[in-house]
């Protein structure tokens, strides 16, 4: 009776974490939908360039709080509250003070960051204001990730996914309101992003009446040892965000070579496609972490097993779909954010879809096995697949690409990439079987 029981939860998890962090992956999302409509290639440009800050600001929330998460499951799985409660407030503490690393260059170095990332003449101005403004939301930004992740490793994933889901609708009611009858450009844009996760936080409130949250503060000092925990345990879900910010620096660099601007808004639709996809595989990753982590910390191998059969298994599903999808509308995709109906934008991005997108479920296999390997604290196999896929290969990759192909070279350079590291991925992980194998033994 234990597996369907177990089938049923996954699927409960799966659902409620996938709605919710399509949610987050709005956020970026309505942003190119309405700055493309508002303020046409340009605007579009210069998001596409802030945008990788965006991925560092919410890789550090999703370490900060999936390696804190993961952590408070198995000790909560333990009956150890005394160290739950640490391992929150540390959190806690991390969270606080990553918002001030990331607020300080909003304050004093938003243009040289700007000017950093490419941005010229023509779109100088719109990147400062896109970034100075979220860098300093950055607090919210974190605070929201790390409050998600513990609501939901809290057996309420309801309450997680209504808040991701709350706060994006906002976002996108607040772009249109900003943009268009108040006009406020490409401010508006990102004021509307950066209130999204204050609302979502505001959702979340209700979890700590009536002492329904089971991870209290406390007064307690820093701990090294849970910091450890939490940068380790979090540090794939932080590359795997960080990798989407390399890679799209290095595109934008290489494609303003071969395209220039219009080249990068063309990225730019792909890019923003690219992080709903993943969104949809980081839900179900994050939907298979609690149960695998509960059951890893319960000494039950069976069960743990089960949730990774189902999570590859949903990965692949989805991937097929959302393939076929992107492919035989890639077309109609590239005009919705093609406002000035830009001849050679439609060409490179329809282009650029069709062919980036054969990653897709390479890419959703790595995300699963990175996740999986971190929930049950075997964290090194999860660093060599994240910082495969975010540093050490997709650079040389795609200028070795793009100098023999040019721009189809850039769109292959995702797909080479993810399979040459979940064919890595396989056999890390079919060695870690054998090994804890012949340690049952």
């Amino acid at each position: 009776m234990e597996q369907p029981s177990c089938m049923r939860e996954f699927s409960r998890y799966t659902i409620l974490s996938v709605f919710g962090t399509l949610g987050v992956s709005c956020y970026i999302l309505a942003d190119t939908f309405f700055v493309s409509k508002g303020l046409g290639t340009s605007g579009l440009t210069a998001l596409n360039l802030a945008i990788p800050v965006y991925n560092f600001i919410h890789g550090t929330g999703l370490m900060i709080g999936m390696g804190g998460a993961t952590k408070f499951s198995v000790c909560k799985s333990q009956g150890n509250q005394a160290l739950v409660n640490k391992i929150y407030t540390n959190t806690i503490y991390l969270a606080v003070l990553f918002s001030i690393v990331f607020m300080l260059p909003g304050f004093f170095y938003s243009r040289q960051l700007a000017l950093a990332l490419g941005a010229d003449m023509a779109v100088l101005e719109m990147t400062v204001t896109y970034l100075r403004w979220l860098l300093l939301f950055s607090p919210a930004f974190i605070l929201n990730d790390v409050l998600l992740c513990f609501v939901r490793n809290d057996a309420n994933p309801q309450l997680s996914m209504c808040a991701m889901l709350i706060g994006s609708f906002f976002n996108v009611i607040l772009d249109y309101i900003f943009i268009f009858p108040l006009h406020m450009g490409i401010l508006g844009a990102i004021f509307a992003t950066g209130l999204s996760p204050v609302i979502s936080i505001l959702i979340m409130l209700p979890h700590w009446e009536k002492n329904k949250n089971s991870f209290h503060f406390i007064r307690t000092g820093i701990c090294i040892k849970i910091v450890k925990w939490d940068l380790s345990l979090g540090f794939p879900s932080l590359i795997a965000q960080i990798s989407s910010g390399i890679v799209m620096i290095t595109f934008n660099a290489i494609i303003l070579n071969l395209e220039g601007n219009i080249g990068v808004a063309a990225y730019g639709i792909i890019a923003n496609i690219s992080l709903v996809v993943v969104a949809i595989y980081t839900g179900v990753a994050q939907g298979a972490q609690p149960l695998i982590s509960r059951f890893y910390g319960g000494g039950n191998r069976e069960q743990i097993q089960a949730v990774l059969r189902y999570a590859i298994f949903t990965i692949l599903a989805l991937s097929a779909i959302l393939y076929l999808l992107i492919f035989v509308f890639a077309q109609l995709i590239a005009i919705v954010f093609n406002s000035e109906y830009n001849v050679k934008l439609q060409a490179i991005a329809v282009t650029g879809l069709r062919l980036y997108f054969i990653s897709a479920p390479f890419v959703g296999y790595n995300i699963i096995l990175a996740t999986f390997f971190t929930s049950i604290e075997r964290a090194f196999p999860s660093h060599i697949l994240s910082v495969l896929r975010g540093l050490v290969l997709v650079i040389p990759t795609a200028f070795l690409l793009s100098f023999l192909w040019e721009m189809v070279g850039i769109w292959y350079t995702c797909p080479v990439t993810e399979i040459l590291v979940a064919l890595l991925g396989f056999v890390i992980y079919k060695n870690e079987q054998r090994k804890e194998k012949k340690y049952e033994n």
